[in-house]
């Protein structure tokens, strides 16, 4: 049903941009701002987290640099919200649109839309399982689970038990990350067992998940957060079942987090977690709005290596994805499994950077 109420809204959204173009002469609606800017919107999928109120922060900043005037709204992580965000956006006139869908399954209606009305797409963070799109800035998700595993792995000898708070697996994020994990730990640490918890991306949902592990499994010594939304209730669970103890005590459970926010930089300078996986937020909102601005002004891409050092490669047939670098974070800065990390402390991240 949702689908259908989507595919329906989106023919409303071009009725209404004919329309609207028929009235003005044939012209179509002015797509730069008053000081002759191209004018681009950016949709930001929510605004509940620090990882996303960052990428607020940044997307301004660089819209400036870039000499892009700006449009915006917030889907609030709901696909029927998406949908009648880029109608208006349409109707606002915007030469190009970049968003971050977190259901990645269920937007090529939009997809479809925006092709329609020759607006070029940049998703940010996520990948659409089907549609095309300009470019996909990301980084490699499939890494992120990795790089947590080869920590925990290490860490933990190559045996035990660790608890998997998954995102929401309707998402390709979601999925990667935990196709990364599990891969790596059946490769590599096959002693180790792994309990996997959907959490749909929800904090609450993810301590209840942890609290009922803990409670089954009081031997757990590990966590893996795919995102840093469930640091708090992390823990606080771990406060609450006498497992929040210094990385030197027989009771620490190793945590390992993904995001690269303040909160976690500090927290694993004091102890409280031990790793996580730096999300180059600042990157996302600087290269959506540069690959919209290369749109607009009629270039395209190949896959290979780029001047900002990451790598462009081709996901699918006509999609590409510049895959942005996500170092693991880490107290010493060390090697873990064979891959390298960066200090907690590092001033290149962007978690030490945000005013």
């Amino acid at each position: 049903m949702r689908l259908r109420s989507v595919l329906c809204s989106t023919a409303s959204a071009l009725c209404a941009l004919v329309l609207l173009n028929a009235c003005s002469g044939g012209s179509g609606i002015t797509a730069t701002s008053s000081g002759g800017k191209p004018l681009v919107g950016v949709d930001y999928p929510r605004s509940d987290t620090d990882f996303w109120s960052a990428f607020i922060k940044y997307t301004p900043e660089y819209a400036k640099q870039l000499g892009l005037s700006l449009k915006t709204t917030n889907s609030q992580n709901d696909v029927a919200k998406l949908d009648a965000n880029a109608q208006s956006l349409i109707l606002q006139g915007v030469k190009g649109i970049a968003m971050a869908p977190q259901s990645t399954f269920a937007i090529a209606p939009i997809l479809a839309q925006l092709q329609t009305a020759k607006i070029p797409v940049v998703t940010i963070d996520t990948r659409p399982d089907t549609g095309k799109v300009y470019m996909v800035v990301r980084a490699d998700n499939r890494a992120y689970g990795e790089k947590a595993c080869r920590y925990l792995g290490t860490k933990l000898g190559g045996k035990g038990k660790v608890v998997m708070l998954q995102g929401d697996l309707a998402s390709i994020n979601g999925r990667d990350r935990t196709d990364g994990f599990n891969d790596c730990m059946r490769k590599n640490y096959p002693r180790i067992k792994v309990f996997g918890e959907a959490t749909n991306w929800d904090g609450a949902v993810a301590a209840q998940k942890l609290q009922t592990d803990l409670t089954a499994h009081p031997d757990i010594k590990g966590i893996y957060m795919q995102a840093s939304l469930a640091l708090s209730g992390t823990l606080h669970v771990l406060r609450q079942e006498g497992l929040l103890a210094g990385p030197k005590d027989k009771k620490h459970v190793f945590v390992v987090s993904n995001d690269g926010i303040p909160r976690e930089l500090k927290d694993i300078s004091a102890g409280t977690i031990d790793a996580t996986v730096s999300q180059p937020v600042d990157l996302y909102a600087k290269y959506a709005l540069y690959y919209l601005k290369a749109a607009i002004d009629g270039k395209t891409f190949k896959p290979g290596k780029t001047d900002h050092e990451s790598t462009i490669v081709r996901v699918r047939d006509g999609l590409l994805e510049d895959q942005l670098s996500a170092p693991l974070v880490t107290a010493d800065g060390g090697r873990y499994g064979g891959v390298p990390s960066l200090k907690s402390t590092d001033r290149s991240l962007w978690g030490n950077n945000l005013g």
